[in-house]
């Protein structure tokens, strides 16, 4: 069965949304299709409760973007790519909390906010897509 890669796209989303792997899941019935999605914090957000057999193997579970490498790496490969120069900064600046709040006024300040966004983008559809090729996930679009 085919999946829509927008719908697979939006559970992703809901998944990295959390700071960290696990406060939000989302869990893909590869034989009908339909994704299940749940948050720590806010519960299930449809109106059916995960299902009990999450084990069985018809089940595969929506990776976060740090599991796909797509967090701090991801600003390092912009960095090298876009804002050699300031490679030390961007350095220092993730060895703090509060790491990508400072790290957007930085690309505000160089003028490449919309740049960055653009590559996260292309790298996040990227990377799902892949990850979709790999558990064998045929897309829709």
């Amino acid at each position: 069965m085919a999946i829509s890669f927008a719908e697979l796209q939006d559970a992703f989303m809901f998944v990295s949304f959390g700071a960290e792997p696990g406060e939000n899941e989302a869990y893909l019935d590869i034989e009908s299709g339909k994704i299940y999605c749940h948050s720590l914090i806010a519960g299930d957000l449809e109106e059916e409760e995960l299902p009990d057999d999450l084990d069985d193997e018809k089940y595969i579970e929506i990776p976060h973007k740090k599991e796909l490498d797509l967090g701090t790496p991801l600003v390092f490969e912009f960095v090298r790519q876009f804002l050699p120069n300031d490679y030390d900064e961007v350095d220092r600046i993730f060895n703090r909390r509060g790491a990508y709040s400072r790290y957007k006024d930085l690309l505000v300040r160089r003028g490449a906010l919309e740049r960055w966004y653009e590559f996260e983008n292309k790298a996040e559809e990227t990377a799902l897509r892949e990850w979709c090729e790999e558990n064998g996930i045929e897309l829709s679009d």
